[in-house]
């Protein structure tokens, strides 16, 4: 149970209340930091407001897909709502959450807002209010026909968010004119979180470096700049092949034909998976091309005598997972490809040390000295060079390192 709330929670908490400075607001705004504690108190507050609102009505709750939505919002709200005497009941197969205070009940309707089709989904309802977590996430149209469905007299609109770059359509347009939207703005930090030691606050400082920090932990709506990892230029970031045998293996694959193919073998030793070897081919610096089976040999050679757990390929390079398919010696899974976030969890894995870079990797050195963001963008993106050992460790991060998109089969032996 949260036993004390800050300044600008209370904020969050009490905005909507007849006796409150900011009761004649349409819309709440929260931006900022990580781990601030704005999430928590906004959904609370949602909850509680739609009763004082009335009863019997119709919300949305929206993040960028549902199951997001229940971790970060639904699953730590609900747990609270019934230590305060609400009854919450979550009908999962309708997508909806159904609460409950003393004889009324509110219908909470959960919708994730991933791309332009999601916009779809949220078409024809009548609602009272709608919640969007981490809206910055979610494309305009979605938002839109969402705020669109708000049709209620007395209706309100709650916004939260963790920084992105400054030219992003909802930075523009909502924050930067929250005035002209009535809307209560409230930027937060870490400090604005009672709940967090000072332990805890070093130790997410400590996971972030660049635009990533300045966004994250400063709560700062900037744009990409320089090196996209920083911190790998410091020596203590590359580790020699520890000896002995891994209690896992597995490989990352970005595939290239006209373009460089790198494939990098992961060793995992206790809960660090290490980089150990890799294969980098450049078809424009060695003069020819290979062939979908060349390259499949390349792997096979790199891999050797050991037992892989999966392979994790470039979703596009549908020819090449084709191949490894038709082999049938390793189990081979389209990697997941969420360029930026992706890029973000690397970089928390690498200052982490839950993934570690080996100097017998030299391409994959080579290219975090040369990768860059696309600064003439107003968009996050790096540029389109020197990423090929990037792509693949970013598919591994994404993929393979905490199990979760695959089905975990050693395969046959070679």
């Amino acid at each position: 149970m949260i036993k004390t709330f800050s300044r600008k929670q209370r904020r969050v908490l009490s905005w909507w209340h007849s006796k409150s400075h900011d009761f004649d607001r349409d819309a709440i705004i929260c931006d900022g930091s990580v781990r601030s504690g704005k999430t928590f108190c906004m959904s609370l507050s949602f909850v509680i407001w739609s009763f004082y609102f009335g009863g019997n009505g119709d919300f949305a709750i929206c993040g960028k897909t549902i199951r997001s939505l229940r971790r970060n919002m639904i699953t730590p709200i609900t747990a609270l709502l019934q230590s305060l005497g609400f009854s919450c009941e979550e009908k999962l197969s309708q997508n909806l959450l159904l609460v409950t205070y003393r004889g009324r009940t509110n219908r909470f309707y959960l919708f994730g807002g991933k791309d332009e089709a999601s916009a779809a989904l949220i078409q024809g309802m009548t609602l009272s209010g709608v919640l969007f977590d981490e809206v910055a996430l979610m494309p305009r149209s979605f938002v839109e026909q969402a705020l669109a469905r708000c049709s209620v007299d007395g209706s309100r609109f709650w916004f939260n968010c963790n920084p992105e770059h400054p030219e992003h359509w909802f930075h523009l347009e909502w924050i930067k004119g929250a005035e002209q939207k009535n809307a209560l703005y409230l930027h937060f930090t870490m400090d604005d979180n009672p709940s967090l030691s000072e332990e805890v606050k070093r130790r997410y400082e400590s996971l972030y470096s660049g635009v990533f920090y300045e966004r994250f932990v400063k709560g700062k709506w900037v744009a990409v700049h320089g090196a996209v990892y920083p911190f790998m230029a410091d020596e203590k970031y590359y580790y020699g092949v520890p000896s002995g045998d891994f209690g896992e293996y597995a490989v990352s694959c970005d595939y290239g034909t006209v373009n460089p193919a790198s494939f990098g073998l992961w060793g995992k030793r206790g809960d660090v998976w290490y980089r150990i070897d890799e294969y980098y081919f450049d078809s424009r610096t060695e003069g020819f091309q290979k062939t979908d089976e060349e390259h499949y040999a390349a792997l096979c050679e790199l891999v050797g005598d050991r037992r892989i757990r999966a392979v994790a390929v470039d979703p596009s390079a549908a020819s090449f997972i084709e191949v490894i398919r038709r082999h049938g010696v390793f189990q081979v899974v389209p990697a997941q490809n969420n360029v930026v976030n992706g890029i973000r969890r690397v970089s928390q894995a690498l200052k982490s040390g839950r993934i570690r870079i080996c100097d017998t990797c030299k391409a994959a050195r080579r290219e975090f000295s040369l990768y860059r963001w696309d600064c003439e963008r107003h968009t996050d993106a790096p540029v389109k060079q020197n990423d090929h050992a990037m792509d693949d460790i970013r598919y591994f991060v994404t993929t393979l390192m905490d199990g979760g998109s695959f089905i975990p089969v050693i395969a046959a032996a070679r």
